[in-house]
């Protein structure tokens, strides 16, 4: 019975050691954030009070906000109401537009891809363009919802881009004309001489698994199907799920995860959405991103195709739009969670390695799509190149048109070597399912 007590006396002293040890590491948190809060007050005070130029306090708050989203990843953003409302527009209106999506790389405003016969595609803007200027606008240090708005605007209006790219010896500007964006997302061929079904995907909208559905069932005979996802910028994760579930039958095919564990959420394939178990390649590149990154990386994981062509650009983080005033008339884009793979890997920042390299070109060659500039030279050659623009060069019309033609010819198969490439692969994976 004695024993008993001091056994439990003991295990009391323990049980009261650890909740003041608790008790002391609460308090020590809460006065370091006491500590850091005021440190941000003390800063904007000073700001307020001795800076040059006379600042309003809302003005100083704002300016603080921006800086921090940026700091945090070059897709959270703070959004005031000029920002939101545009926003807004955005998603429910209708505007004027390029039809390029862009993204951050390596700090610099990068094209990820020109979207299939919008202004920007006529025009010449390539994958891979560092967009140095909006019209007389530089874009260093500019936030992405920045440029966008700044390239956002009335159709029918113009608007320059001065770009940067791999294998031009000065800045080259490209005249654009706003106009409203209309995409044709999913377009169906054959290769002359062979069964095989051309699928092309430009991007990711409400129709694009219904379509290719249809497509793949008004082909039954066809052998092989080759997935052309190059240059496609991504679009709504439902449809990056809907495609994979037409040629995956069962398994993960893409989970977010956010802060939390027990935020994680999975998205699984069904048996009854499966189309079709032909063999199956799929095309990317340097402007494959997002939700083609998605279907590339999970048909790659479930080992159901063989991936064609060059390195993904590495989109794989959820944003979500969260009000900080009442009126919601002001908000925070903020990264909330990040996708990942069916075997567990990210997309952020690292992309689909292809299983199968292949340059675009007539030949295969180093490919002049990436730009491979270090990091750490990259603000300071293209401040260079911002000295050096003195009118720039034209931009010449080299548009690789998306013929409107239901067969690829062998004229066109031998223009593309990446094309070709898919080919020769898909008709071994078909002669080995033999």
């Amino acid at each position: 019975m004695k024993k008993f007590f001091l056994v439990t006396s003991f295990l009391l002293i323990i049980s009261q050691s650890i909740i003041a040890k608790e008790q002391v590491q609460e308090d020590e948190s809460s006065q370091t954030r006491f500590e850091s809060l005021s440190k941000l007050t003390q800063v904007i005070g000073t700001v307020e009070k001795y800076y040059v130029d006379d600042i309003k306090l809302e003005e100083i708050v704002n300016k603080a906000l921006k800086g921090l989203m940026q700091e945090l990843d070059a897709h959270s953003t703070y959004l005031d109401r000029k920002s939101s409302k545009e926003m807004s527009i955005q998603t429910q209106g209708e505007f004027g537009g390029l039809g390029i999506t862009v993204g951050m790389r390596d700090a610099a405003l990068t094209v990820i891809s020109p979207i299939d016969d919008t202004p920007a595609y006529e025009a010449g803007v390539k994958a891979g363009d560092i967009i140095l200027k909006i019209d007389d606008k530089s874009t260093l240090n500019m936030t992405l919802d920045e440029a966008v708005s700044l390239m956002r605007g009335k159709p029918k209006t113009p608007i320059t881009l001065t770009v940067v790219r791999k294998g031009e010896n000065k800045p080259i500007k490209i005249d654009i004309i706003r106009d409203i964006i209309k995409i044709q997302s999913v377009f169906a061929k054959t290769i002359e001489n062979e069964d095989l079904l051309y699928l092309r995907v430009s991007s990711f909208d409400r129709k694009v698994t219904e379509s290719l559905k249809k497509e793949i069932k008004n082909k039954p005979n066809a052998k092989g199907i080759i997935l052309d996802l190059r240059n496609n910028p991504g679009g709504l994760l439902t449809q990056a799920i809907g495609v994979t579930d037409l040629f995956v039958n069962n398994g993960v095919i893409v989970s977010q995860k956010g802060r939390d564990i027990g935020d994680e959420e999975k998205f699984t394939a069904k048996a009854i959405n499966t189309v079709t178990d032909i063999p199956l390649v799929v095309l990317v590149n340097g402007g494959s991103a997002s939700a083609s990154e998605i279907v590339s990386g999970a048909l790659q994981d479930h080992k159901r195709a063989i991936i064609i062509g060059e390195k993904t650009f590495g989109k794989g983080s959820v944003q979500a739009i969260l009000p900080i005033t009442q009126d919601r008339k002001e908000n925070i884009k903020l990264t909330i969670a990040k996708y990942y793979l069916p075997s567990g890997r990210t997309i952020q920042a690292t992309g689909i390695t292809p299983d199968v390299i292949s340059y675009a070109g007539e030949a295969v060659k180093e490919s002049d799509s990436e730009f491979k500039i270090k990091e750490a030279d990259l603000k300071k050659h293209l401040e260079e190149e911002l000295e050096k623009d003195n009118g720039g060069k034209k931009v010449k019309k080299e548009k690789e048109k998306v013929s409107s033609k239901k067969v690829i010819s062998a004229e066109d198969v031998l223009k593309d070597n990446q094309l070709n490439t898919a080919i020769g692969i898909l008709k071994s994976l078909i002669i080995v399912n033999k």
